[in-house]
C-alpha cells in the first residue's frame, strides 16, 4: 500500500472522530471539517517522504489541533471564535496520548445527532452524514445516489450553513427531543441502506458499498447507545438484510427472487450478528422488521419459512407504523401463509391509495397473486404495468420476462 493509499484509508476510518473531537470545541461542523481536511492534506504531503507514522490516527488528530491553531492566527473573520479554539486546543492533552475513549464516543454521538438534525431536509441529512460520519467524498456520494457532484456539494454546503444559522447545538438531546432526533438518525441510516439494497433507479439493483456504509453507521450507533432497543433493532435488521446481498443478483446483475436464492451463500457471520443484536432489540418498528428478517434467515429452505409468524409480525408492524407499503408487504405474507385468494382482496383494497399510484411493487405483487390463481392474462398485464413504472433497469427486465412467460 502506498503512502497516499494509507492516508486515504486511515482518514476514512478516523475522519469522523477527528471532526467530532474538533467540533466539540468549535461547535461548528463546517469549521471542524475544514480543520480535518487540513490534516489530511498535511499527511498527503509528508507521509510519502517520511513514511506512515506508527499511530497514523493520532498523528492526524495532533495535526488537526495544530491546523486549528494556525487558522486562529490566519483567519481574521473567525478570529474571536477560533481564538477560543486555539486556546482550548492548546489546553487539550496531546491526542497522541490516549484520550478518554468515552469522550470520543460522546463526540461521535454528538456529530451524528447534529448531522441528522430535523432542521435539514432528508437529502441534506443523508449527504452530511455520509460525508462526516462515513468519510465519503462528494464524488462518492454523488455516484451512490446517481446525482451530480455539484448537487451534492451544494447540499453539504447549505446543510452546514443551515446548522450554523439555526444555531444547532453540538450536543446529544435528551427527553422527547432526543427521541425525535434518534428517530431521524435511524431513518437516515435506514434510507442509506435501502438505497444500496434496492436501488430506486439506474442500471444496478444493488450497491453493496452503500449498504456497507449504512451497516457500519448502525454498528457505531449501537455501540454508542447500548441502552436504546430500537438502535439494536435497526442494527439487527441491517445485519440480516446484508447477509443476503451476495445472492440477490445473478452473474449479469439480474435480480434473484428470495425463493430462488442460494441460501448456502448467505453470510452466516452477519446472520449471527443479527441474531445477537435482535436479542437486545425491543418492540419498535425496526425491531419488528428485524424479527421478520430473522425468520427468513432462520429458514434453511424457502419452504421452511415460517410465513404465519411473518404475517403476524407484519400485522404488528401495521399497528406501529400504518402505511400502504407495510399493508402490501403484509398481503404478501398472508398470501404465503393462507394462499393467494386470501391476499388478493387485501391488495385490491390498496389500489386506490394515492401513495401507491406510481409504486411498481403494487402491480408486481398483484401479478404474482393472479399468476398463482391461474388468471394469466390479468397477471401479464400487471407485470407489464409494473415494468413501466419501475426506474430500475434490472427490475424492469425481470418483470418483462415474467410477463413474457405467461
Amino acid at each position: 500500500m502506498s503512502a497516499a493509499q494509507a492516508v486515504e484509508a486511515v482518514f476514512r476510518i478516523e475522519s469522523a472522530r477527528i471532526i467530532a473531537s474538533v467540533a466539540r470545541v468549535v461547535r461548528d461542523v463546517g469549521i471542524a471539517e475544514e480543520i480535518a481536511q487540513d490534516a489530511l492534506v498535511a499527511a498527503l504531503e509528508q507521509w510519502p517522504r517520511t513514511g506512515v507514522p506508527d499511530r497514523p490516527g493520532a498523528w492526524l488528530m495532533t495535526t488537526a489541533k495544530h491546523r486549528a491553531i494556525d487558522l486562529v492566527r490566519r483567519k481574521e473573520t473567525y478570529a474571536r471564535k477560533l481564538a477560543e479554539v486555539g486556546r482550548s486546543l492548546e489546553d487539550v492533552p496531546p491526542p497522541a496520548e490516549p484520550a478518554d475513549p468515552q469522550d470520543i464516543d460522546d463526540d461521535l454521538l454528538r456529530l451524528i445527532f447534529t448531522s441528522c438534525h430535523p432542521v435539514l431536509a432528508t437529502e441534506a441529512r443523508i449527504a452530511l452524514t455520509l460525508r462526516l460520519m462515513g468519510g465519503l467524498t462528494t464524488q462518492e456520494i454523488a455516484r451512490a445516489f446517481l446525482t451530480s457532484e455539484a448537487t451534492v456539494a451544494q447540499r453539504i454546503v447549505r446543510a452546514k450553513r443551515a446548522l450554523a444559522k439555526a444555531g444547532v447545538p453540538f450536543e446529544v438531546p435528551y427527553g422527547a427531543d432526543r427521541e425525535a432526533r434518534l428517530s431521524s438518525v435511524l431513518e437516515v441510516i435506514y434510507l442509506v441502506f435501502n438505497e444500496g439494497y434496492a436501488a430506486t433507479a439506474g442500471d444496478d439493483l444493488v450497491r453493496p458499498a452503500l449498504c456497507e456504509d449504512a451497516l457500519r453507521l448502525a454498528r457505531v450507533l449501537a455501540a454508542l447507545m447500548p441502552e436504546e432497543p430500537e438502535v439494536h433493532g435497526l442494527a439487527a435488521l441491517l445485519e440480516f438484510q446484508a447477509s443476503r446481498i451476495a445472492t440477490r443478483t445473478g452473474p449479469a446483475g439480474e435480480p434473484v427472487l428470495l425463493a430462488d436464492q442460494n441460501r448456502a451463500r448467505w453470510n452466516r457471520m452477519l446472520i449471527h450478528r443479527g441474531a445477537r443484536a435482535l436479542g437486545r432489540a425491543g418492540n419498535g418498528p425496526y425491531s419488528v422488521q428485524a424479527a421478520i428478517a430473522g425468520c427468513h434467515a432462520a429458514a434453511v429452505r424457502y419452504e421452511d419459512t415460517d410465513w404465519p409468524r411473518i404475517a403476524t409480525l407484519y400485522g404488528r408492524l401495521v399497528q406501529l407504523v400504518p402505511s400502504p407499503v407495510v399493508e402490501l408487504n403484509r398481503a404478501v405474507a398472508v398470501s404465503m401463509a393462507e394462499g393467494p385468494e386470501a391476499a388478493l382482496p387485501l391488495v385490491d383494497a390498496l389500489a386506490a391509495e394515492p401513495a401507491l399510484r406510481a409504486y411498481h411493487l403494487l402491480p408486481s405483487v398483484r401479478g404474482d397473486l393472479l399468476e398463482r390463481l391461474g388468471r394469466t392474462e390479468e397477471a401479464r398485464a400487471e407485470f407489464e404495468r409494473a415494468a413501466a413504472l419501475t426506474r430500475n433497469a434490472q427490475e424492469r427486465t425481470l418483470l418483462l420476462a415474467r410477463a413474457a412467460r405467461l
